[in-house]
């Protein structure tokens, strides 16, 4: 057996924005209420807050890095997903490997000290787990465990103290039993949406680290599907696809920068949440990639004013796939995929290393046809002030935030909306 045993971390959520209703969480009630004074910061203000500062810049590298892969495809991710997996497998590292991991996250532990940056990922999970009456998010932790593996009490004990991880018991040697394993507890907690996370799997393989994100939510002001029609959608300057266009006239958020020659468009959901798309002129997406930083986001908050839009979003589908370990060797994260790291929280000795960190992710947007009639009946508030037209009509960003935890729970770059 080799020496170096193996460590398999994996990260995946499913998010779906669309439309139904949930029971409320009344555990959760209070906490609710104690968050609501972050409406006085902006929805994307996560990014200008101390605090939030340097995960913010983890998440626009983790972006930026993505789409120096796959320059030409759609890019979707969970960055909190993400740093959230690696937050918790850096309970069990020490020395350079816990500094890569904390630094390449965006914490400096000579500013922030290593207990604070896991109540933080506690609270997060706490938060996301306490879904109001308009909106469901989950969001949970596991550990699955080769048989006869003893991990440090401490080690188990914290990560189940700061990241309420469950713990199964594996037998890896049985490759097929221990994928079926795996993949059967994330389908569950994905609601059946991501089925198929892990493959082949290492017999040498002794953990298994696993986060999830299910995050459902409809939009404030539902699209009529009956204004829905196919139009095209410009891909590149060569390729036109053929998609199902929303459309709605009402007051949202709105910018155009001409700096960057880009149309922002803020759309809430009803809950804890709300959307950013970013629309650049034909020929612009590069310039606006290249200034896509939490500077730029902050700004774009701060110019954001209500108008009248006619507002025409394709209806779409898609899903990604990333090799997070080969995109964080790429932004200096080394140490912990190689026979440096050290891994001795976990064992006690530094014999492990990570051998595969994998994300995925699936995102599906539509409008609500239960709701649309009674929300496109209010559309009234400024009606005497001309409209303007914004068509999501070519490639796009996107983020979607969090105003409970004031963080980016999903980023992505819609290139050609058709490709599921």
């Amino acid at each position: 057996m080799n020496s170096i045993l193996a460590v398999s971390l994996l990260a995946s959520f499913y998010a779906l924005a669309h439309c139904h209703h949930f029971p409320h969480h009344p555990t959760c009630h209070d906490d609710h209420k104690d968050t609501d004074h972050t409406e006085e910061h902006g929805v994307l203000d996560q990014a200008c807050l101390k605090q939030g500062s340097s995960y913010a810049d983890f998440t626009f590298r983790f972006y930026k890095q993505a789409v120096l892969e796959e320059a030409d495809k759609n890019v979707f991710f969970s960055p909190v997903s993400i740093a959230t997996a690696f937050a918790m497998l850096a309970m069990g590292a020490k020395s350079a490997t816990l500094t890569q991991i904390f630094e390449g996250l965006g914490f400096s532990l000579t500013e922030i000290q290593e207990k604070e940056i896991h109540e933080s990922f506690h609270h997060h999970i706490h938060m996301m787990n306490c879904p109001n009456n308009k909106i469901q998010t989950s969001m949970g932790n596991a550990l699955f465990i080769a048989t006869g593996f003893k991990p440090l009490e401490k080690f188990l004990n914290d990560v189940k103290t700061f990241y309420e991880a469950e713990f199964f018991p594996t037998n890896f040697h049985n490759s097929k039993e221990a994928e079926k394993q795996i993949n059967g507890y994330v389908e569950k907690k994905t609601h059946g949406k991501i089925p198929q996370l892990v493959g082949y799997l290492d017999p040498n393989t002794i953990i298994v680290l696993v986060n999830y994100i299910y995050f459902k939510a409809y939009w404030e002001n539902p699209f009529d599907p009956f204004h829905t029609q196919e139009e095209d959608f410009l891909v590149d300057e060569k390729t036109t696809v053929k998609v199902n266009m929303m459309r709605r006239e009402t007051n949202y958020a709105s910018h155009y920068d001409e700096q960057l020659s880009c149309w922002l468009v803020q759309i809430p959901y009803s809950g804890s949440a709300k959307a950013l798309f970013i629309l650049p002129d034909e020929g612009k997406m590069k310039q606006v990639e290249d200034a896509f930083l939490k500077e730029t986001v902050c700004k774009w908050e701060k110019l954001l004013q209500e108008r009248n839009i006619n507002l025409y979003l394709p209806k779409f589908s898609i899903s990604a796939s990333y090799d997070v370990k080969l995109l964080f060797e790429k932004m200096g994260i080394t140490d912990v995929f190689s026979g440096h790291a050290d891994l001795s929280g976990i064992t006690g000795v530094p014999e492990l290393r990570v051998s595969k960190a994998i994300h995925k992710a699936l995102l599906n947007v539509h409008e609500n046809g239960t709701e649309a009639a009674a929300a496109t009946a209010i559309v009234i508030s400024k009606l005497l002030h001309p409209s303007i037209t914004i068509k999501f009509n070519r490639p796009f960003l996107m983020m979607i935030v969090d105003k409970a935890t004031l963080s980016t729970i999903f980023m992505g770059k819609i290139v050609n909306p058709t490709i599921k």
